[in-house]
């Protein structure tokens, strides 16, 4: 199958491209046109009996288990501590969002 000129408008239309450039609209061209002739080569191929693939593997939702892990929890007091401006129990921050 061989793009046309026509259809190489139409494409670069609908998909809001611009070629203008002669370079660019030949090399643009020759490109479509090998994609065109390797899928004309796939379909050569008998796929006759052939599941489709649907999914990569056969595993369904692998999902380690969940576990509780001890960390350094930091308590509110000491998360206060270490904040320059404070009210007693929420960091004061300078207003983002004008009324």
């Amino acid at each position: 199958m061989q793009i046309t000129e026509q259809t190489l408008d139409r494409i670069a239309e609908l998909a809001k491209l611009d070629y203008s450039d002669p370079a660019a609209r030949a090399a643009i061209l020759a490109d479509m046109e090998r994609v065109l002739s390797f899928v004309e080569r796939l379909n050569e191929v008998d796929t006759a009996g052939v599941e489709p693939l649907i999914f990569m593997t056969e595993e369904e939702n692998v999902l380690r288990p969940d576990a509780v892990i001890a960390s350094d929890i930091v308590s509110k007091q000491e998360a206060l501590r270490n904040s320059p401006v404070k009210d007693s129990d929420y960091f004061k921050v300078p207003r983002v969002v004008d009324k």
